[in-house]
């Protein structure tokens, strides 16, 4: 079990990388991980700060509520909260939850198809991806939607979000950029595959669900691409552990 520390390390790392690969949306959205033993606190993005200016130390811990769970100088946004609140309160496995505001995750979720499985990547999100439809801006006010968002998402690691975004699930930060990682590349080449103008080539139903079983699951999934990364801000970004 990862220490606070290290989880603000982890999720720092995160916000960087989302920063580093084009998937932010000014200082809107948001990154949360649940920190682990008794209570409900989480740790957040402080209100205002880009992606790409997220430290271990700045991250701001909160409540359940989205209020501050401790002394700083840094705003949070507390309804911006509200869908990761209810996904760290509805899944016991929900110790990071990913949503962002992409492009292509975007686009995709204004389709009515939702994820085609066009390519091998987005074959292993066969089965896995819930939909949720829009309601408005996500509020505090409207606590009804996020019973039913929890609903909605079940036991899945990733959702889209219609007329939204993307939001994935994690048992570890790892695991949920993984599952955001890919879920974007899906929209990503289904956007792509879409602007040819021609027929889409779908493989058979067999060939999707062995594809999908042909990939891993379980508590290190995304560990081993999730090292290389680190890495990667090491050389480059080392003030993300500041």
């Amino acid at each position: 079990m990862p220490t606070e520390g290290e989880l603000r390390e982890e999720l720092a790392a995160a916000y960087r990388l989302m920063a580093l690969h084009g998937m932010t949306d000014l200082v809107f959205t948001h990154l949360s991980a649940r920190l682990p033993g008794e209570g409900r606190r989480f740790l957040v993005n402080p209100y205002g700060l880009l992606f790409e200016e997220i430290t271990a130390s700045s991250l701001v811990l909160v409540n359940a509520e989205g209020e501050l769970a401790q002394e700083t100088s840094w705003p949070v946004n507390p309804a911006g909260f509200v869908i990761h609140s209810a996904v760290h309160l509805g899944r016991a496995d929900a110790h990071c939850v990913m949503h962002t505001h992409t492009l292509a995750g975007m686009a995709v979720a204004a389709q009515q198809g939702g994820i085609l499985p066009l390519n091998q990547i987005s074959m292993e999100f066969d089965g896995r991806v819930a939909y949720h439809d829009y309601e408005g801006v996500a509020a505090d006010d409207n606590l009804s939607e996020c019973e039913r968002l929890v609903a909605d998402l079940g036991d899945r690691p990733c959702m889209v979000l219609r007329h939204h975004g993307l939001l994935t699930v994690g048992r570890t930060v790892a695991e949920a950029f993984y599952w955001m990682w890919y879920l974007e590349q899906s929209c990503r080449i289904q956007l792509a595959a879409q602007a040819g103008g021609v027929p889409l080539a779908i493989p058979s139903r067999g060939t999707i669900e062995r594809t999908r079983a042909q990939f891993s699951t379980g508590p290190t999934k995304g560990w081993l691409p999730w090292q290389a990364l680190k890495r990667k801000l090491d050389r480059e970004q080392p003030d993300y552990r500041d």
